[in-house]
């Protein structure tokens, strides 16, 4: 069973804050709507924080970790050990979403969430209760002890993200395995078959893709999980690092913390988090629409509208920090623009 604190409702948005940032909008010199979507990015955020003044500078990186027994099915093109390299290559500054968090000024944290890793990797955060999960094809990828201590991983990360008073987060995810797990949460939250929503993950070719597929559906009728309750599809066929982000998405919002969220499998994430606690929903802000086949799926689900589409399929938390100057402009042009009377500028007539 999962922790009380999962459930425990999410601040509201800020009403009034909302409707000052609208009015605020309607009074700067520009024609009403000309910035499009940036306009509804800065009211959004205003309302989330509860600010006057919406803000995107802090915006820390937290990359959760793990390895999947699914692997043992042949479902990757890469073999399982990339995973802990990865995660040095993370705290070693060498992989692209390090290169994205010097270049936006933010800071990284990798947290191990249940890799196959026997000692700590240096730079890293050790925070699991297992060394990789089951095979999902065979038996319950996890534990109900298990995937509640993976949320509190999730809750404990926030809580040291919050040390820094963050205007929103960036959650990714490593994990060789983690897009048939995705997959298969998916498959089984939205009552679709596998061949709908599973892609090609690290590259695996037509013939992999159809037995990744076949893998998932058979797991699903397997283990009787279709329509089931998010917390037994994530003991059934979910992974430590994406029940990490399923904690920390629900702590951020409890925390009145937006979450920039990332790709196909950080949205999968998303979509169990907000099954699970619905008051999280407005505090998801979906930052672009990978080359993952289910992610458009995914984001229907979520009945939200990316900022950008790059045919990005690296996850890693790499989609939202592409996004953040987005955000970040969004919140300068709705704090520094001057308004019609600031600036002298005739506005329409009544």
């Amino acid at each position: 069973m999962l922790p009380d604190w999962v459930y425990r409702k999410c601040p509201d948005v800020s009403a009034v804050h909302r409707e000052a940032a609208v009015a605020r909008q309607a009074q700067l010199t520009k024609p009403a709507g000309a910035l499009g979507r940036l306009e509804q990015l800065a009211i959004e955020l205003a309302g989330l924080q509860a600010a006057d003044q919406p803000r995107a500078a802090r915006a820390p990186i937290i990359i959760f970790a793990g390895d999947h027994g699914i692997v043992a099915q042949g479902v990757s093109a890469y073999p399982q050990e990339v995973t802990i390299a990865m995660m040095a290559n993370f705290a070693a500054g060498g992989a692209a979403i390090s290169v994205l968090a010097r270049e936006l000024g933010v800071s990284l944290e990798v947290v191990d969430a249940g890799t196959l890793a026997q000692s700590e990797i240096a730079g890293a955060v050790v925070d699991k209760p297992r060394h990789g999960t089951r095979d999902f094809s065979v038996e319950f990828a996890l534990a109900s002890e298990e995937l509640a201590f993976a949320f509190e991983a999730g809750q404990r990360a926030v809580a040291r993200a919050e040390a820094a008073r963050p205007d929103l987060l960036i959650l990714g995810e490593m994990g060789i395995g983690n897009t048939t797990t995705s997959a298969a949460i998916a498959a089984a939250l939205l009552g679709v078959s596998a061949e709908e929503i599973a892609g090609s993950g690290t590259g695996v070719d037509a013939a992999g893709l159809a037995h990744k597929a076949a893998v998932i559906d058979a797991a699903i009728a397997r283990h009787g999980i279709a329509g089931a309750s998010a917390e037994t599809i994530l003991c059934a066929v979910g992974g430590l690092e994406i029940a990490a982000i399923c904690g920390a998405i629900i702590a951020a919002a409890q925390g009145r913390i937006p979450v920039l969220v990332d790709g196909f499998i950080v949205s999968v994430a998303a979509l169990a988090a907000v099954r699970l606690n619905p008051s999280c929903r407005p505090f998801l802000l979906p930052s672009h629409q990978s080359a993952e086949q289910g992610h458009r799926l995914v984001l229907r689900a979520l009945n939200v509208q990316p900022l950008i589409s790059l045919d990005l399929r690296l996850g890693e938390g790499s989609g939202a920090a592409i996004a953040l100057p987005l955000v970040r402009l969004a919140c300068a042009l709705h704090n520094g623009m001057a308004t019609f009377a600031q600036a002298n500028v005739p506005d329409r007539p009544a």
